[in-house]
């Protein structure tokens, strides 16, 4: 990788904080980044969406739910929790649960009546802010209804932005997972000067949104270093890594970020970016 801006901001011991959408983000984009950084500066991960909704799922929520070996959300996202804590404590990375609920078990605020609870039993995807995976939540579109979302993740990040010259590292939205879009949107919105990363492993299938690419003038730039140990780390993601990985092979790529100022990215690195405090 080439020397940068970001990299020398970090060994300086400017403080990270990495905005991560769910409870394994932060690591399978920045993992090999942040252990370089444990030890130069103070790593906080401060994950968005770690809490689930209560039955009845919609047919993708129980999709997903089958994926994972488990048929209760709201115990998989007790597991999840505390497979981060694990493995942010052994990076010895500090780490904060927001409580958000994940996309695929959000409801709609509606009002309760008899009626409306019984059709919400027997069809629950009308009552839900994404109904469904692919049609829904993979589009990179955020719902009306995630105006509140939107809003609470805004005043998160102004509170995490607190401490003068903190790098925020905020997702880029590659493969378009609302929940992943919705972080960087508060991000954007934000005022404050944003480092963002490739989403890995969507990355490796999708590539950049070229207009969020244009109107924040990002360049890429690669890191190479540490990323065998990083493997190690995912896997301690369990109720996940199988789901991801299928063939059990954590492929071992650079990670990609993207920094404000310089040529245009193209989500695989261009060796070198200026970075603007």
């Amino acid at each position: 990788m080439a020397a940068d801006q970001l990299t020398a901001a970090i060994d300086a011991g400017t403080p990270l904080v990495v905005l991560s959408p769910h409870l394994d983000d932060a690591v399978l984009s920045c993992g090999a980044l942040m252990a370089h950084a444990v030890g130069r500066t103070a790593v906080r991960v401060a994950t968005f969406f770690t809490e689930a909704g209560v039955p009845p799922y919609t047919l993708s929520g129980r999709r997903y739910l089958r994926l994972t070996g488990q048929t209760d959300a709201e115990r998989l996202y007790r597991e999840r929790r505390a497979e981060d804590e694990d493995v942010l404590g052994r990076l010895g990375v500090d780490w904060v649960h927001l409580g958000l609920t994940d996309g695929l078990f959000r409801r709609k605020p509606t009002a309760s009546d008899r009626h409306r609870d019984w059709m919400r039993r027997v069809l629950p995807e009308p009552s839900h802010v994404y109904p469904t995976y692919r049609l829904h939540l993979a589009t990179g579109r955020i719902s009306r209804y995630d105006a509140d979302t939107l809003t609470c993740a805004r005043a998160v990040l102004e509170r995490l932005a607190s401490a003068p010259q903190t790098i925020l590292l905020a997702p880029s939205g590659v493969g378009r997972h609302v929940d992943h879009v919705l972080v960087r949107t508060a991000a954007e919105l934000s005022g404050h000067r944003v480092a963002y990363y490739s989403d890995f492993p969507y990355n490796q299938q999708h590539r950049l949104d070229p207009g969020f690419v244009m109107r924040n003038e990002l360049a890429g730039v690669e890191w190479s270093r540490g990323l065998a140990a990083k493997a190690a780390l995912v896997r301690g993601y369990r109720s996940q890594a199988a789901a991801l990985f299928p063939d059990t092979r954590i492929p071992e790529v650079p990670e990609v970020y993207l920094l404000a100022g310089g040529a245009p990215a193209d989500g695989k690195g261009t060796g070198g970016a200026s970075w603007l405090w």
